[in-house]
């Protein structure tokens, strides 16, 4: 083919025609041009700034530095962004991730049931509906105790929460008051009431019993019941257990209740600065209410 790059066809007084070329040499054109391809060099388009190499090494930097385990790669993308400095694309993330086995291990196939639950749970604004439930956790000392917490629906923030030995009515009662006090500085009688807060709950023992309904008549505070077999309706605080299940309970071996302690404090600190969620654009909780002030304040 180059011999005859400098020949001229009689002809036409030009080069000679490709497809005469092909014929002679009995050369397909699918060959010629495929070839061709392979000898033109560099491939086309725009060098990344990251090779996948360093890229890789920052992501394994990005996993390690992390106050959580077994987080996505859309978080591990955001966390590139915004503390590395790193900016690629999403896409590439998950590859990278998915061929060295960094991807996070709770990816869980289900079967999709229909949905029962319409109603909306989700707050435009903090202190309208706070959730509440309870779960059980293992301490080697003396068994099986209990978490509750208390959490705002508005930004999926833990605003107080309680361990114990037995999951009573009382028990149970400790984060909502410590909440009530800590946001209105009050525990005085109908100190909620006026205010638009409701208290979401689902139907155990704890939060049907007398003594639960009596203290939160005092309070003024009024209870938004979820719907039975449907825990959807408390879904905020049903994932955030979950959650606590997955980075601390299903970990952590408990010596003692003294021990849960400082552990699950030190979670849920970590979790309220610096846990991402994905309806909240991939902020903490933290951060989303300090987004939601400065724009009321604006």
């Amino acid at each position: 083919m180059e011999y005859l790059s400098g020949l001229t066809y009689d002809k036409t007084g030009g080069g000679y025609p490709m497809v005469m070329v092909l014929r002679v040499t009995g050369c397909s054109s699918a060959n010629w041009y495929e070839k061709h391809e392979q000898s033109q060099g560099e491939t086309r388009g725009r060098k990344p700034s990251v090779c996948d190499q360093a890229l890789l090494a920052a992501i394994r930097e990005v996993i390690a530095e992390s106050l959580f385990h077994g987080e996505g790669y859309i978080k591990v993308w955001k966390k590139l962004a915004k503390k590395k400095h790193i900016h690629v694309s999403n896409r590439r993330v998950n590859r990278l991730m998915r061929e060295n086995n960094l991807l996070s291990p709770y990816r869980h196939t289900c079967e999709v049931k229909k949905k029962e639950h319409k109603g909306r749970i989700i707050q435009e604004h903090p202190n309208l509906l706070w959730g509440t439930d309870g779960k059980k956790f293992f301490v080697e000392s003396i068994g099986w105790c209990w978490f509750f917490a208390v959490i705002d629906h508005f930004n999926d923030e833990i605003i107080a929460w309680h361990i114990c030995k037995r999951g009573t009515r009382w028990a149970a009662l400790e984060p909502v008051k410590a909440a009530v006090k800590k946001i209105f500085r009050s525990l005085e009688k109908g100190v909620c009431k006026g205010t638009s807060l409701k208290l979401r709950s689902d139907h155990g023992t704890q939060y049907d019993s007398d003594d639960f309904m009596k203290e939160m008549d005092y309070l003024g505070l009024d209870m938004s019941k979820a719907y039975v077999r449907s825990p959807e309706c408390n879904g905020c605080i049903e994932r955030f257990n979950r959650t606590i299940e997955e980075e601390v309970f299903s970990i952590e071996q408990f010596s003692s209740l003294e021990q849960a302690q400082r552990i699950i404090e030190t979670f849920i600190g970590n979790y309220n600065r610096e846990w991402m969620i994905h309806r909240l654009k991939y902020m903490s909780p933290q951060e989303y209410r300090a987004e939601y002030e400065r724009k009321k304040a604006a």
